[in-house]
């Protein structure tokens, strides 16, 4: 059974919550809580490189938001943006908050998650 890669955003779900985001992203990057958002989306999408990427990965992918994590596992309390493995029921920690804000770029990020594989 291959791992599942949990992508979970410092953000919550819902419409809301997204017109937010997005005008939080446009008028003010600088202080927006999710680097794993802003690295990989625009302001209205996916960006095409992070999109081609993930197609690479030979693994199922979960796209989560800080709420969606608790409701769905019950996790709480770990710093986000995180990326968590779940190779069974219960996703496990797998590149930290701390690691996802060093990279400055889709690239990094790219080779983050390249090196974390093995």
């Amino acid at each position: 059974m291959r791992a599942t890669i949990v992508f979970v955003y410092n953000a919550d779900s819902g419409l809301f919550n997204t017109l937010t985001d997005i005008a939080h992203k446009a008028l003010a990057p600088d202080t927006y809580s999710c680097n794993l958002c802003a690295i990989t989306f625009g302001l209205f999408g996916m960006r095409e490189e992070w999109k081609s990427f993930l197609e690479t990965l030979d693994n199922d992918m979960e796209f989560l938001h800080r709420d969606e994590l608790a409701e769905r596992y019950g996790i709480t309390g770990t710093e986000l943006p995180a990326i968590f493995l779940k190779q069974a029921d219960a996703p496990e920690l797998w590149i930290s908050a701390a690691e996802i804000n060093s990279c400055g770029s889709i690239e990094e990020l790219k080779q983050l998650i390249t090196a974390k594989r093995g």
